[in-house]
């Protein structure tokens, strides 16, 4: 079933257009990965998406309702949310703090970060129900700046899943990590696409290959060819536009981030 949409999708800015005339579906409960070089307009497209930048022209649909001229608010309240690839969290703050403030944004309550637990039990629950799911249970009461930067990307999805998307946008959540922590990221990844939609924007190869559904490859803009991991591998045209070469090997991409 499709949750998402663009028909048309196009921005322009002065002679560059980052996107041109993008349209794809995307399907419910499934994990679709947005890939191509960089410039492409992989990000241009996400802001597209969640009303950071107006198109041009073409339309986004979320679940059959038309959401182009909604403010980012409105949207975000409707289930569609991102991430970005600059990690966005409170780095004085604990674990459970920065959830807090989420949390507590969502159910448009004051932000008291110190708040005794039982004061506010639904608040509470929820806030240890994310940081279980982000897999931060051990590391609550650690202040984010002490993190390592594979857990502190693991709490920025925290702070998206407050919201309780129904699609969450995710911009190139490797960057920065290495080859251990991109595996554990890979794997966390695929389990959310079993709980809400994912749509993933990433640069590592082997890891779109491993965990998505569906891929998307953007050249200059524009789509250039949407399909299966294996019929994206299998693309000449993906071959020469996207990844320099007419054969991709996994194996070998796997050996250059060693």
């Amino acid at each position: 079933m499709e949750i998402l949409r663009t028909e048309n999708l196009s921005v322009q800015f002065g002679m560059i257009k980052p996107v041109d005339d993008v349209s794809i579906s995307i399907e419910q409960g499934k994990l679709t990965s947005i890939i191509g070089p960089n410039g492409a307009g992989k990000t241009s497209f996400f802001n597209l998406l969640t009303g950071l930048y107006s198109p041009t022209r073409g339309r986004v649909y979320f679940d059959g309702q038309d959401i182009t001229d909604l403010p980012i608010y409105q949207k975000v309240r409707l289930g569609l949310t991102r991430t970005f690839q600059i990690l966005n969290v409170y780095d004085a703050l604990t674990v459970a703090q920065n959830i807090r403030i989420a949390v507590q944004r969502r159910f448009g309550r004051q932000w008291k970060l110190f708040e005794r637990a039982d004061v506010n039990g639904e608040v509470e629950d929820t806030v240890t129900q994310i940081i279980e799911q982000v897999r931060l249970t051990d590391m609550r009461d650690i202040v984010a700046g002490d993190l390592s930067h594979g857990h502190r990307r693991h709490l920025e999805i925290g702070l998206s899943l407050a919201s309780q998307p129904r699609v969450l946008l995710l911009d190139e959540p490797m960057s920065g990590l290495g080859m251990y922590e991109s595996s554990v990221m890979a794997e966390f990844i695929r389990g959310l696409s079993t709980q809400l939609t994912v749509v993933l924007v990433e640069h590592h190869m082997p890891v779109v290959l491993s965990i998505s559904d569906t891929i998307v490859v953007l050249s200059r803009g524009s789509v250039i060819a949407q399909g299966t991991p294996a019929e994206i591998q299998a693309s000449v045209q993906v071959q020469e536009a996207y990844l320099g070469t007419r054969r991709f090997d996994i194996q070998a991409e796997e050996a250059s981030h060693a």
